[in-house]
């Protein structure tokens, strides 16, 4: 049975002023497995991050359903855990404060969630900056706590907003690895939205690349590489073929759609 089902997903937007409708999403399906870390990829515009705010109820589709466990998905819950890539910290509380904040808002009692929020606090690395705030810590340790807050409601699936798109490249390659690290641990069912194809592929046991505005599904790439995975493999030829695999198709769509803008994705560079 597959954990997250969307199903003919439609979304729509009208403008209010001009009553004209904008179609930001067409036809998409897929499923996800208990367990099973899928990335997202796509040219900028695509409605990838439409995607994940329709599986957290955050939007509401035009048509179409979704599903959780063979379950509707009609409103947010914490079976659902957002991270983005804006950290989304609250700065006048410590680390350990934040990653509590979803037990609180839950009514866990503050015995309860001061002893998971140290457990996942220590999980991501952090035990020793547990009373610091905010600006006290780099990019990375920042995004380390969302992902911290984001576990510790045991979510069944994590979604993921391209939460290492503000870090410089190195310290980008370190988190990846660091979250398949985590991942490892439990095996939470993850999506995950990139720009970056290196990332996509280095992550995934199943690529999900759309179609520029509006969104489709283009292609579903498996990716065969054994885990635990080492950076490594980004320097293999079966690496290479997966990212000219996705470049290609991707480089078509934009080509395509008669809009070729910067950012629209990131071609690989060996690492």
């Amino acid at each position: 049975m597959s954990q997250l089902a969307l199903d003919r997903l439609h979304l729509a937007y009208e403008n209010q002023a001009t009553g004209a409708s904008f179609l930001a999403l067409s036809e998409v399906s897929f499923k996800v497995e208990r367990g099973e870390f899928v990335t997202i990829v796509g040219p900028s515009g695509c409605g990838k991050s439409t995607l994940l705010m329709l599986i957290a109820a955050l939007l509401k589709p035009t048509s179409g359903a979704l599903s959780l466990n063979d379950r509707p998905i009609s409103q947010p819950g914490s079976d659902r855990a957002l991270v983005f890539q804006d950290f989304a910290l609250l700065p006048w509380r410590t680390v350990l404060a934040n990653v509590e904040l979803g037990l609180e808002l839950k009514g866990v009692p503050k015995d309860k969630r001061r002893e998971a929020a140290r457990r996942y606090v220590q999980m991501v690395g952090l035990r020793a900056f547990e009373n610091s705030f905010p600006h006290q810590l780099s990019g990375g340790m920042r995004q380390r706590v969302g992902i911290a807050r984001a576990l510790s409601v045991e979510p069944e699936v994590l979604l993921m907003d391209e939460p290492f798109g503000a870090l410089d490249a190195q310290i980008r390659q370190v988190m990846a690895s660091e979250l398949l690290r985590i991942w490892e641990r439990d095996r939470k069912t993850i999506l995950f939205v990139t720009h970056d194809i290196d990332e996509a592929v280095y992550l995934a046991d199943r690529i999900i690349v759309m179609s520029a505005s509006p969104g489709r599904i283009v292609k579903e790439i498996k990716v065969d590489f054994p885990r635990p995975r080492e950076l490594a493999i980004r320097n293999t030829p079966e690496f290479t073929l997966y990212r000219k695999q996705i470049w290609d198709l991707l480089e078509e769509q934009i080509r395509n759609s008669g809009s070729w803008e910067q950012g629209d994705v990131e071609p690989a560079v060996a690492s």
